[in-house]
């Protein structure tokens, strides 16, 4: 066969693609618009990874750097300090800046430096100061606004961050000094695991995608078969009505190709627009890795015709009609069964293969497995829907015309739904692998937020200032409690012994009995008593015997360091000041506090120390909030801010979760949301691509006599079916594949309940396509279908 036979029935089936009357370019443009879509979501999944890069080279770029050591105030040099706060459910941002000459560098983004008092803020930020929802932050950023940051100093458009110039930061309250922005942060390699979780959500998420294209070029098979029928009339062999038949695929994926990359180009433009599980990009970072992009525009169009010549093999197309308008032949199970072998036989022996401390897999091995297991399965289904459909008989008339219609095109029905199978089945093992892998990424942190939900440091003068702004904090609105101490330190006076580099030191704690209790198991307390307090080593506390040797009951403690390290902070001439713990204070064990740590010194109630000069003193406090009072978190986080810009806020946490393993689950989930958003559009199109085939025998139905309530509990149960038998076998499936995914890395299944999500979701999935396809049909079932020409 010559390639110029080919070429020449490939440009007539083009031809017949598009202008082959108003049903031919009808199922042209569905064929396109299916294969438009995933095309476009095809370079997107393309396009994560510069997404990824980029925002990582934003973080890098806007980070100060600091390979190169600034030690002393330059003409170019800043004093900077980090800051991030939470506002409600949102995380915000900021740098605080001091320049220490007259020429500093302008931060990433910023046309110049900002002013004293002046911030530069994200185009977000600036839109919720401005709106109402935004007040109660404002007061906690009570700095002018005088531009925005570009898009160089943020990884998102929608990241919430600022930029001030402050004038309070000093040596003592800053995180450095530098002279440049700019860095390179040598990113961690994953462990095994989560390189497995991955793999496997790539294969997961993409192939739907593809089992949707290949649905797609086999929109309106049957209308198709009868113009190939007339072609065999006039004269075409079977060989040439089926290159005509792929040219026609050919031409509506190629029309697809355009479409998806005008989907793509225009989705592009509102990239910044759209927030998914906390992600966004800017539009010249959603770019398609060129070598991905290349395999998606080849394999798309090679594709539509390999399927389309695949669907034609079992097909005798005869001049006076098809063989499809009579029974098929029986669907064969073996092979079927024999992919699901290979994918076992490729996972198999890697169960055990797989250790949390490995930063490498047999990436091919997972992904030519789980591949072929997927696809196994989604073979299966129409098999499956075959068989149970056949013994379907007896019950309402809607029931027995939807069964005879899936007995007559089980296959149809079953391409539909194939994508859901995948979909479903690779979510059920995913959700396996979650939630058996999230207790090696999740930690209890070991805080009591029964106990308190915010802890706050804020550096004072004095003591005095300290127990001040722990009476400030406990004003504040929607605080209901406070365990509030003042933090110093003390120190065994006297001159160092032999092999000591350091006096000894343990911290001083100053508080009501209350507070105290926080922090140690205390026998009774009234003010004026005393305690020391020992960890006994816990979480990696010194022994005992080094808390005693500069705290015990009748010693004399120095209140300020009597051998400070040559960069401390000068302190002023005069005697050492000192202390004598009262001979009567009781010797306790300590107890975790609320942020769940094991501390260990000297507890003291005020009278106590009464107005001894501590030193360096710090207001600790933790806050219990009124759950009554709304945003009564943020009240707080605008008091101690109000107190000092510096004071740093902590929200505390039951658990702790790995931040990679979180970024991993974040870049699952978007991608998990818009493969379900690709399978319900897809399964949608299908339902009304089937309709539309059918318009002449609705419309003769309703002529007959039947009820449209009828046609439609028909077109229910048509898409219920097939929907039902392929999340039976996606639950069957997907805890098959997850059991052995997790057999891979040893890990035991947490909960064999994960599918009941998915099947919500494939239930949901019934009733929205049901009744969004409503409107078509009622249309579709008036008389004038019933005319021809």
């Amino acid at each position: 066969m010559s390639l110029g036979t080919w070429a020449r029935d490939l440009t007539l089936g083009a031809r017949f693609a598009v202008t082959g009357g108003r049903s031919g370019l009808l199922r042209t443009l569905l064929t396109a618009t299916g294969v438009g879509f995933g095309v476009a979501l095809l370079l997107l999944a393309a396009s994560f990874p510069n997404m990824l890069f980029q925002r990582e080279v934003r973080e890098a770029v806007r980070a100060v750097d600091g390979s190169e050591e600034v030690t002393s105030p330059r003409p170019d040099s800043f004093l900077h300090l980090g800051r991030t706060t939470a506002y409600r459910d949102d995380v915000i941002s900021g740098l605080l800046l001091r320049p220490e000459g007259d020429a500093p560098p302008v931060p990433p983004g910023a046309a110049k430096f900002p002013g004293t008092g002046e911030m530069l803020v994200s185009p977000a930020l600036g839109e919720l100061l401005d709106s109402p929802e935004g007040a109660l932050l404002k007061k906690r950023l009570p700095y002018k606004v005088v531009g925005t940051i570009g898009p160089a100093g943020l990884i998102g458009p929608a990241e919430l961050r600022y930029v001030a110039h402050v004038d309070f930061l000093d040596p003592e309250n800053f995180d450095g000094r530098g002279a440049r922005y700019g860095w390179s942060v040598p990113g961690e390699p994953m462990n095994a695991f989560l390189i497995l979780l991955v793999v496997v959500a790539c294969v997961v998420l993409l192939l739907p995608v593809l089992v949707f294209i290949a649905t797609a070029v086999r929109f309106g098979g049957e209308q198709r078969d009868r113009r190939l029928a007339a072609l065999r009339l006039v004269g075409a062999d079977t060989a040439m009505t089926r290159r005509i038949a792929a040219g026609e695929s050919l031409a509506s994926a190629l029309l697809g190709l355009l479409a998806g990359l005008g989907l793509f180009a225009l989705g592009r433009q509102f990239a910044g627009t759209f927030t998914i599980w906390d992600v966004n990009a800017y539009p010249s970072d959603v770019v398609p890795m060129t070598a991905l992009a290349v395999l998606v525009l080849a394999v798309v169009p090679v594709a539509s015709v390999v399927v389309t010549l695949f669907a034609l093999r079992g097909v005798a197309i005869e001049p006076l009609g098809v063989v499809r308008t009579a029974t098929p032949r029986r669907r064969r199970l073996w092979w079927r069964l024999l992919i699901l072998a290979a994918g076992a036989a490729f996972l198999v022996p890697l169960i055990g293969d797989i250790q949390v401390s490995q930063t490498s897999i047999d990436t091919v091995g997972v992904v030519t497995g789980t591949t072929l297991a997927l696809i196994g399965l989604t073979t299966l289904l129409p098999w499956l829907v075959e068989a149970v459909v056949k013994r379907l008989h007896a019950g309402p008339v809607a029931w027995q015309l939807a069964v005879r219609r899936l007995q007559l095109s089980s296959g149809t029905a079953a391409r539909a739904v194939s994508g859901i199978v995948v979909a479903a089945t690779g979510a059920i093992a995913l959700q396996m692998l979650f939630h058996a892998m999230e207790n090696d990424f999740t930690q209890v942190s070991g805080e009591d937020t029964s106990r308190a939900q915010i802890a706050i440091g804020i550096d004072a003068k004095n003591a005095g200032e300290a127990r001040g702004i722990i009476d400030r904090v406990g004003r504040t609105e929607g605080v209901s409690g406070v365990i509030g101490i003042v933090e110093s330190r003390a120190w065994r006076p006297g001159p160092l012994k032999q092999g000591e580099e350091f006096a000894p030191g343990v911290s001083l704690r100053v508080g009501d009995c209350a507070s105290l209790r926080e922090f140690a198991t205390l026998p009774s307390c009234t003010d004026g008593d005393v305690f020391v307090f020992l960890a006994h080593g816990a979480q990696g506390n010194p022994d005992d015997s080094f808390v005693t040797r500069a705290a015990r009951p009748g010693a004399t403690v120095a209140l300020r360091d009597p051998h400070p390290h040559p960069g401390a902070p000068k302190h002023p001439k005069g005697p050492l000041p000192q202390w004598r713990i009262p001979a009567t204070a009781e010797v306790v064990d300590s107890r975790p506090d609320p942020t769940g740590m094991y501390e260990y010194g000297i507890l003291a109630t005020p009278s106590a120390i009464g107005t001894l000069p501590l030193d360096e003193p710090d207001a600790q406090v933790m806050v219990r909030l009124d759950p009554a009072v709304p945003d009564a978190a943020d009240l707080v986080r605008n008091a101690a801010d109000a107190i000092d810009p510096t004071s740093w806020v902590r929200t505390l946490k039951d658990t702790e979760r790995d931040a990679a393993f979180s970024s991993v689950r974040t870049g699952i989930l978007v991608g998990s949301t818009l493969t379900m958003l690709l399978v319900a559009a897809s399964l949608l199109v299908t339902t009304l691509e089937q309709l539309r085939d059918r318009k002449r025998l609705l419309s003769s139905l309703v002529a007959f006599g039947t009820r449209r309530s009828t046609l439609s509990w028909s077109v229910l149960w048509q898409t219920a079916v097939p929907i039902l038998l392929g999340l039976g076998l996606s639950v069957t499936g997907g805890l098959g594949l997850g059991v052995v995914l997790l057999k891979t890395g040893g890990q035991p299944v947490d909960d064999w309940w994960v599918f009941l999500p998915v099947v919500g979701i494939g239930l949901g999935l019934i009733v929205a396509v049901t009744l969004l396809s409503m409107p078509v049909l009622w249309r579709l079932m008036r008389a004038d279908g019933l005319r021809t020409e």
